[in-house]
């Protein structure tokens, strides 16, 4: 795709708008539920509702964005974004809170997605790995700080204040009026054709491993980390949403170190041994938070999920990118998106019926024996250099 660069801070603006969604929800959990009548076995319904829109409208997006141009389809996934954020924060009962978070979800289901699409539009080589690595850092500074605001906010006024910072995304697509490309895809493909051309893409056993693992690693996330972990603080150790927002900031720590260093990690090892050694700090980070004793190792254990989860998902985000050609680069990172978020859907729902049949502290444990299986998996699959080779060279 040839044009001129759009801005990196735009870029950066539109993944902190995507993440919005569910920083400003998580922290605030209880308090919702418990102002709405609600009892806590719908925390997972809560958090999964705004992402589960994702699984089936982000591949629509993808084709749309590969055929039209990325600005037609950013900018309408930001102001439907942020108005339905709006929506949300004056939700009068839980019923349409749910409806209006999963309309937010399917604004953002292409906004993190095409963040990276840009990326790769524009950046090759190690280059693109170290943005997609920078845009993953920002990613994690930001839910570092947006969690504990989302709680301090709340500390002094409600959750529905917390909840309006997601009108942030107004503000991105009034400036990428101005930034973003006027650049139509010029194709004489028909859509059956596209969407061939991306599915014999995503058939290629690395792109399909990066997939699975997607969904694997965002139910972990989702379902461990954001949804049972939350109940857990408030329920043995009396945490209120402040506290609470900043335990689950610290992940951010590790996340952005990770992160920001992805391409000097890259240049130095291959990706088998940084994919391996990320699944394995998942894993034990979910035992760690599993049996602390005391709040400071559950600060610690999320350090090291934090090192784990950005080291994963910036590579794969970099796997993805690199094995896809311009022309199905949405399509395929799409799909990518959707696998997401059905992980991010049905994590929440399955962890949050587990605590309730067990405790929170078995959920996080299973969540521990989940990621065992994919560490497991990164160490013998398909994705490694080899593969990505492979993947581009039958694209």
């Amino acid at each position: 795709m040839t044009a001129k660069r759009p801005p990196v801070w735009f870029i950066f603006s539109v993944t902190i708008a995507g993440i919005l969604a569910n920083t400003t929800i998580t922290p605030n959990i209880p308090d919702i539920l418990s102002d709405l009548g609600q009892p806590d076995s719908r925390a997972g319904l809560l958090v999964a509702v705004g992402p589960a829109p994702g699984f089936f409208i982000a591949p629509i997006l993808g084709v749309m964005a590969d055929r039209f141009g990325r600005r037609r389809v950013l900018l309408p996934c930001l102001v439907l974004f942020a108005v339905a954020g709006l929506g949300s924060a004056v939700a009068p009962t839980f019923e349409l809170l749910l409806a209006a978070r999963f309309l937010q979800g399917v604004g953002s289901a292409g906004l993190i997605n095409l963040a990276i699409v840009l990326i790769g539009d524009h950046w090759t080589g190690i280059e693109r790995t170290k943005m997609v690595g920078r845009n993953s850092a920002v990613l994690t500074v930001c839910l570092a700080f947006l969690p504990a605001i989302s709680g301090a906010i709340a500390e002094v006024a409600s959750w529905r204040w917390a909840i309006g910072l997601s009108t942030f995304g107004l503000v991105v697509a009034a400036l990428g009026t101005g930034v973003l490309p006027k650049v139509s895809p010029r194709t004489d493909r028909t859509v059956s054709e596209q969407m061939a051309g991306a599915l014999r893409v995503i058939r290629q056993p690395l792109v399909l491993s990066v997939v699975a693992v997607g969904v694997l690693l965002f139910a972990v996330i989702f379902g461990v980390f954001l949804t049972t972990l939350p109940l857990h603080l408030e329920n043995e150790f009396g945490l209120g949403p402040g506290e609470r927002g900043l335990v689950l900031s610290t992940p951010a720590i590790g996340s952005t170190i990770a992160a920001f260093n992805l391409g000097r990690i890259r240049s130095r090892w291959s990706l088998r041994p940084v994919l391996v050694a990320a699944g394995a700090g998942i894993c034990f980070a979910c035992l760690g938070v599993a049996w602390a004793p005391a709040v400071i190792f559950i600060l610690i254990a999320s350090v090291f999920y934090g090192l784990g989860d950005g080291a994963a998902i910036a590579t794969l985000q970099d796997v993805a990118t690199s094995a896809t050609p311009d022309s199905q680069r949405a399509s395929v990172l799409a799909a990518w998106v959707s696998a997401v978020r059905l992980g991010q859907s049905a994590g929440p729902v399955a962890f949050a019926a587990l605590f309730n049949a067990t405790s929170t502290e078995t959920a996080m444990v299973v969540g521990a024996g989940v990621f065992a299986i994919v560490t497991v998996f990164l160490a013998i699959g398909p994705i490694t250099e080899a593969g990505i080779e492979r993947a581009a060279a039958s694209a």
